[in-house]
């Protein structure tokens, strides 16, 4: 599997005419070797490979690196330069837009006989197709997440605090195996949730409130990612027309998505309904992200994304209405393309619960 991940690379040492590609981003590293540390450098040809870490993590690196030998070092770009140099390299790649000017000055001083090569933010797209590896653990962080949602919601009533709720979600993601939360909560009652990223805070939650909740949970390295909007006590007619347009909305696009189509279009079905509804000042956010060893990955869904949808993209649809002074929508799921059409990895349903 990971072999065929880093056959992937192929048209990067062909069109920057490389003889090796260095990475030191930890999401790349574990998705190309199997290194789940947070402290390394790997070094591949189109042949070969090596994996360089320090003393802390070599038993780590013995028992998870597959298919590239092990070294250990001192200090981190000294023994990739004294690589390098020993490998006879003439062209090395790297990851420009993960890679600090400090790490990239230091690290061209120390090469006297070889170019370092940026490659753009293109060389995260190889992650964007997910193998079958891969949506395994995104179906099971996903269905973590959403069954903690569910456990929990009977909590979520007037006068409990955004926080205290948000807090309960987390524990019981950790009671279900989780590693951590995905990120920060986001749960915007009433007015807050014209907020887009309203994180969880001391509120009271009122009756009649919509309550918008973004949550995510984190296992095995892999990310998931759900909005959902509900009612605490009976929601009035602005509240339920609202959920109504950005629910269609999301219903929408995901019944769009497929292969061929472009990320850009995607974003237009939903944002264009929004529009034609008189809403189209309080949408401002892109339609969705990709989702896998991060939370935001390529592929970018967003009215400025020329990217072409293939089968096994993840990302997010989710539409949302922001109103301020009033309150918001959001509803996100995560889907998985197909070859015609898609599936989505969470589950908590979308029809407006009222709690």
């Amino acid at each position: 599997m990971l072999k065929n991940r880093r056959a992937k690379l192929e048209r990067f040492f062909s069109s920057y005419g490389l003889d090796a590609i260095l990475f030191t981003s930890t999401h790349n590293i574990r998705y190309l070797c199997g290194f789940s540390g947070s402290e390394g450098a790997l070094l591949l040809t189109r042949e070969a490979g090596w994996f360089l870490c320090d003393s802390r993590y070599t038993t780590q690196a013995f028992a998870e690196v597959e298919g590239v030998d092990i070294r250990q070092f001192t200090v981190k770009l000294d023994a990739v330069a004294d690589l390098i140099e020993e490998m006879n390299f003439s062209r090395i790649g790297f990851e420009a837009a993960r890679t600090t000017v400090a790490d990239f000055r230091l690290l061209s001083a120390k090469l006297s006989n070889s170019e370092l090569v940026a490659i753009e933010g293109e060389v995260d797209q190889i992650r964007s197709c997910k193998d079958s590896d891969e949506l395994d653990q995104l179906q099971e962080v996903a269905s973590l997440a959403s069954n903690s949602l569910l456990a929990v919601l009977p909590l979520l009533k007037t006068g409990v605090s955004e926080l205290d709720f948000a807090r309960e979600l987390e524990f019981e993601m950790r009671r279900r195996g989780a590693e951590g939360r995905a990120f920060d909560f986001i749960v915007a009652s009433g007015e807050r949730g014209a907020m887009p990223h309203g994180r969880a805070s001391e509120k009271l939650i009122l009756s009649g409130e919509l309550v918008t909740i973004d949550f995510g949970a984190v296992r095995h390295g892999y990310y998931s990612d759900e909005t959902v909007t509900v009612a605490v006590g009976q929601p009035n007619d602005r509240c339920r027309e609202i959920y109504g347009i950005v629910k269609e909305a999301h219903d929408r696009a995901i019944a769009a998505v497929r292969p061929g189509i472009t990320c850009r279009e995607l974003d237009t079905i939903a944002r264009e309904f929004i529009r034609e509804c008189g809403y189209g000042d309080f949408f401002g956010h892109g339609l969705g992200h990709g989702v896998g060893l991060e939370i935001h990955e390529k592929p970018v869904v967003s009215p400025r994304s020329e990217t072409i949808v293939e089968k096994g993209m993840v990302f997010t649809i989710e539409p949302g209405i922001y109103i301020p002074g009033f309150g918001g929508v959001r509803i996100e799921d995560t889907v998985v393309v197909t070859s015609n059409g898609c599936y989505s990895l969470t589950q908590v349903s979308k029809e407006l619960m009222i709690l």
